[in-house]
């Protein structure tokens, strides 16, 4: 099923004026290309909760296997690329302006896949009709931005709000099934910020969540001293593993000494 949303009027989000020319004919080949990719970030918010504002660059997701047909798309026509982070994400640029090609979570590892692409929104912007990210998949790419200098909590909890009936919740929590408790988090500040809104999410949901909460507590502490900050923030967490000896999220670090009981 495909859902049409209306045009985006691209200058509510304030680009530059000397950048337009180039989203606009960014889009038109990326469009012309045939490789499928989603347009995310603050295109994605506007469209399914009105909320705009300023940004200086565009969110193209796409799979990892098609982020190197994207990048040598721009290449062949004279675009220069670059990979900023092998594991998550690239760039194409024309002088100072620029656009991301993301295919991962950066720091939770969770790859854009064909579920990405299951449900089709589209909307027009800068004279191209697109795809853009989902609102289930869009939650999903937002629950690990919170650090000092970004937290994108209040994106998370606007598009439950606004899109709530739309939201495959089971495949959510599948994608978070190893970081459910970052999807408690949100869910618990989403029932403090809206009180009256505590329906939007499933009963199902939080009592399953709570209960991971309760089985979790019974468990003795791991031997392993683990800091998983750096999921947030690579940044502030940086004493933690190298000075407090806490594991990374991969990697050795030390291991708890507990007595034993014979």
């Amino acid at each position: 099923m495909s859902t049409q949303l209306p045009t985006l009027d691209a200058s509510a989000f304030e680009p530059p004026p000397e950048a337009v020319d180039f989203y606009v004919e960014s889009l038109k080949l990326l469009d012309e290309s045939g490789i499928p990719f989603l347009l995310s970030g603050t295109y994605a918010l506007s469209c399914y909760t009105g909320i705009t504002r300023p940004t200086k660059d565009l969110d193209v997701f796409c799979k990892p296997s098609d982020a190197p047909r994207i990048l040598s798309y721009f290449k062949a026509r004279g675009y220069r690329i670059d990979i900023e982070d092998e594991r998550w994400i690239g760039k194409v640029w024309k002088g100072e302006h620029f656009f991301d090609v993301i295919y991962n979570i950066s720091t939770a590892s969770i790859p854009i896949t064909d579920e990405w692409y299951r449900e089709a929104y589209e909307v027009e912007v800068y004279g191209t009709n697109v795809r853009i990210t989902p609102p289930t998949e869009f939650v999903l790419s937002k629950l690990f931005l919170q650090d000092r200098y970004r937290y994108d909590g209040a994106d998370v909890v606007h598009v439950i709000l606004k899109k709530h009936d739309e939201i495959d919740w089971r495949y959510l929590l599948n994608a978070m099934e190893l970081y459910w408790e970052v999807l408690l988090i949100h869910v618990l500040n989403f029932r403090f910020i809206y009180p009256t809104e505590r329906e939007c999410i499933p009963r199902w949901l939080f009592d399953e969540l709570l209960g991971r909460l309760h089985a979790q507590a019974e468990m003795p502490a791991a031997r392993m001293k683990i800091c998983r900050g750096r999921l947030f923030s690579p940044r502030d967490y940086i004493t933690d593993i190298a000075e407090w000896g806490f594991a990374d999220v991969v990697g050795k670090g030390i291991e708890e000494r507990h007595e034993r009981k014979a």
